[in-house]
């Protein structure tokens, strides 16, 4: 049995085959050449393709998408299909028209079981998103059953937060943080029961 990643783990090594529109062609992606260009990534698994929360999803991603590369993440989905579904979903779904993402194919779900997300009874992986910083250690995870899709303004506030604390190290972003200029905590002995006061309220 696949042992589970926990956060703040190093994920292992992984290579698998997508489909890249921008090229009209298939294509690898794998973790290893990601920490070499020292670049971010999200892994984003999702049920299956021709479905119907997962098409939102897409769309939505797509919109945000080259906030993601401009700031050094590669995102990639993820599902149990192969490249060649993927491929076919694409030409198909006008939702997918914009998508400039790699599209991953697990058919085997040996990386979906490696974070967690395979449903041994459909074969399918629920909707898991993953942030990797650029030195292969996982620092957030967020998992949604199949009904709910994901709000993809939430998953860049968390990549942004990220970004941010990794050249911050002795800061913490609150809730409503959202970007770079926004409120954050610098905790100390001094803040204990105090957080309301260095909030500034």
């Amino acid at each position: 049995m696949t042992e589970v990643l926990k956060l703040g783990q190093k994920v292992p090594d992984f290579e698998i085959t997508t489909y890249e529109h921008t090229r009209k062609d298939f294509g690898k992606f794998s973790l290893k050449e990601q920490i070499d260009k020292k670049r971010w990534t999200i892994l984003f698994f999702y049920p299956a393709d021709f479905t119907f929360v997962c098409a939102t999803e897409f769309a939505a991603l797509a919109e945000q998408h080259e906030q993601f590369v401009t700031k050094g993440c590669d995102v990639v989905t993820v599902s149990t299909d192969t490249e060649y579904v993927h491929l076919a979903w694409q030409q198909s779904e006008k939702e997918l028209a914009d998508v400039r993402y790699p599209m991953g194919a697990d058919p085997t779900g040996k990386l979906s079981r490696l974070f967690g997300v395979y449903d041994e009874a459909t074969g399918l992986a629920l909707r898991g998103a993953f942030i990797i910083n650029p030195e292969g250690v996982l620092l957030s995870e967020e998992v949604n059953f199949y009904n709910l899709g994901r709000n993809i303004d939430e998953l860049l506030r968390k990549f942004r937060a990220n970004l941010y604390m990794a050249t911050n190290t002795g800061e913490v972003c609150p809730s409503k943080w959202r970007d770079e200029g926004d409120k954050t905590l610098t905790p100390s002995a001094a803040m204990v029961g105090r957080v309301h006061e260095a909030l500034g309220r």
